[in-house]
């Protein structure tokens, strides 16, 4: 069936329900709007990285403070937590209403965060915000396995995650124009206007759940969806694999902004820079998505996973040969290659993770997502954390994640996950 037709279908199917809208949106509409959902994790975090240095002056932290990671890392706990919570939700009530239901936690994360009157409340905020963002996160994700099969899936995937890959380029410039305009708490403001209007333009999407795969609201049905998708061998090992990667995302993050202020001295340029890595990411979004569908994406996986460990070890040498503090022209341009190839894998890990799923892809999204997004979170905090006068931690914390993420794909294309689930 092709993808086309595959839509057509599914909203056909889906018109039976009583709460669907009787619009129709075309392909290139429904692939920008679920990117437009995934934006809004992101813009949770890229938008206001440009405000780490006024939001430690707000709270009182030292001027190089590595604490403002945490602004990062608690609200990717949030979004972990919240992707447990909203999985059985889209599976039994549709996509849309869900939809709905994470947009207004993620308005209350905003206004908690915004008025917060110390850190330690502001983290608070950040885990609320984050869970509010898992909603729509994991109705993107329910959606393309809703409408998409194989190959077409992770086509789709790496195409959405290409439109996706704007928010970094775009949005830390972004968050510097709006603090033109006041101070860093209009940052926070702009993103609950941006879910307000992409709830709005959801009004044109038609349910895309299957009534007849909708679930049972209950601890049993629920404990059992969750239990099949974590003894599913090709769903664990593909979403351990991408725990590793997530935890080097997050490590750079969260230490991006230090990483240019304190360690280049660069802080004025840091979202002219970060932006640039993250046209490399949008790059190899797109080449992702044509590759595949070329090569397939078990020859995709095993390639990438090959090349980010020779360029991270490679990194990893520049690095310890330069005592730590390497040139900039020398380093952020290897750094940005060596990320962007993670992009070869990532979209492809959770599509191959997600394939076996069928009828329960509501909870397969949730538990998949909220271990990667928590243990990376985790991992890469602490590797963020460590960053601040050398970059050997960070580098050496990719290097390490590299190695491991190419390991558990080895040993889940070779069928050993078996045995590291047993041990």
């Amino acid at each position: 069936m092709t993808d086309a037709k595959r839509v057509e279908s599914t909203s056909s199917t889906s018109n039976q329900s009583s709460d669907q809208s009787s619009d129709q949106v075309s392909r290139g509409e429904l692939l920008a709007m679920v990117s437009a959902m995934m934006a809004f994790m992101a813009m949770g975090v890229d938008v206001m990285l440009p405000a780490f240095g006024d939001i430690r002056e707000a709270y009182g932290l030292a001027e190089s403070s590595p604490e403002t990671t945490r602004v990062v890392t608690f609200y990717f706990f949030g979004v972990a937590f919240g992707h447990l919570f909203y999985g059985p939700l889209a599976d039994r009530f549709g996509r849309k209403r869900t939809l709905v239901m994470g947009t207004a936690i993620y308005l209350i994360g905003v206004v908690m965060s915004t008025l917060a009157p110390t850190f330690g409340l502001l983290l608070a905020g950040r885990i609320v915000w984050g869970v509010g963002a898992a909603g729509a996160r994991v109705v993107a994700m329910s959606i393309v396995r809703d409408v998409f099969e194989g190959e077409a899936m992770a086509k789709a995937m790496s195409q959405v995650m290409a439109v996706f890959l704007i928010v970094p380029v775009v949005a830390p410039s972004l968050g510097a124009g709006l603090m033109t305009l006041g101070s860093w708490r209009i940052i926070f403001w702009f993103c609950a206007v941006f879910a307000v209007a992409v709830l709005a333009w959801t009004v044109r999407l038609t349910e895309t759940l299957n009534p007849a795969d909708r679930r049972p609201l209950n601890t049993g049905a629920i404990i059992s969806g969750y239990v099949q998708v974590a003894r599913t061998p090709v769903t664990f090992g593909f979403t351990m694999a991408a725990v590793f990667l997530q935890a080097a995302f997050t490590a750079y993050l969260s230490s991006a902004e230090l990483l240019m202020s304190e360690i280049f001295d660069r802080g004025a340029q840091f979202p002219l820079i970060f932006g640039a890595v993250s046209i490399l990411f949008g790059v190899a979004a797109v080449t992702n998505g044509r590759i595949v569908e070329r090569l397939g994406v078990d020859t995709v996986l095993v390639r990438g996973s090959v090349a980010v460990v020779g360029l991270s070890l490679l990194l990893l040498a520049v690095t310890l040969a330069f005592d730590g503090r390497p040139g900039f022209w020398l380093f952020m341009p290897m750094l940005g290659v060596t990320l962007s190839c993670f992009v070869f894998l990532m979209p492809n890990l959770n599509s191959s993770a997600m394939q076996p799923l069928g009828a329960i892809a509501g909870s397969g999204s949730a538990l998949t997502g909220a271990a990667r997004i928590a243990l990376g979170a985790f991992i890469g905090g602490v590797i963020g954390e460590a960053v601040s006068t050398s970059l050997t931690p960070l580098v050496v914390g990719i290097a390490a994640m590299s190695a491991l993420t190419a390991g558990t794909i080895a040993l889940t294309r070779a069928g050993g996950v078996r045995g590291l689930r047993a041990a």
